[in-house]
């Protein structure tokens, strides 16, 4: 029962959409409307500015973060920890206040892996700010780090009692997922239209 109601709090908070619900409190905006139409961090970035992209980037890591977090405090371990950080992310991505329609999951995975396997998850985010600095691709940034996660995983040591197969495999299955939910920006890289990362 307890693994049940953690994993029901895991999808509700992962499932809340920041960067729609403060565009429309600050700006009075839906940033699903503009820019690249997403509901994640980079695009309210883009639409809102820096202050409010960076409110739903640490908004969105923290849905993913807490509720692994949460359960370890009360005595919940393991693969169970595994499955409760995967729940976030799929709230996030296929959220029920927006007919399960949501973000590309980068920022609450970033949230998620950051208590499972913190090690991994800095290494990533040096990988993705190197690549954001050299290329000004938020989206080639992400693409890479997701695809490099399940590879790191494998070698890196691992805490908190989790068995190191499954989750390689869950970070296989949310990597090549966020990469998935790249596709049209990896459409857009191969043209050449995509857009640049600029700070404001």
């Amino acid at each position: 029962m307890k693994i049940i109601l953690f994993i029901v709090l895991a999808y509700i908070l992962g499932a809340l959409p920041n960067g729609v619900w403060i565009g429309k409190y600050f700006k009075n905006i839906d940033i699903r409307n503009y820019g690249s139409k997403n509901s994640g961090a980079t695009n309210a970035y883009r639409v809102l500015g820096a202050r409010y992209g960076i409110m739903v980037l640490i908004a969105d890591a923290l849905k993913g973060f807490l509720p692994p977090f949460i359960a370890s405090k009360y005595g919940v371990e393991g693969n169970y920890l595994l499955l409760i950080g995967m729940i976030a992310i799929i709230g996030h991505t296929l959220s029920f206040f927006l007919n399960f329609k949501g973000g590309k999951g980068v920022a609450t995975s970033l949230g998620v892996f950051l208590f499972l396997v913190p090690n991994v998850t800095l290494t990533l985010l040096i990988i993705f700010i190197v690549v954001v600095a050299i290329t000004r691709y938020i989206s080639l940034g992400s693409i890479i780090a997701s695809t490099m996660l399940p590879i790191l995983t494998y070698f890196y040591p691992i805490k908190n009692g989790i068995d190191r197969v499954p989750l390689v495999i869950m970070t296989a299955l949310i990597g090549g997922f966020v990469v998935y939910k790249h596709k049209s920006n990896i459409g857009r890289l191969l043209n050449g239209t995509e857009n640049k990362f600029k700070l404001k």
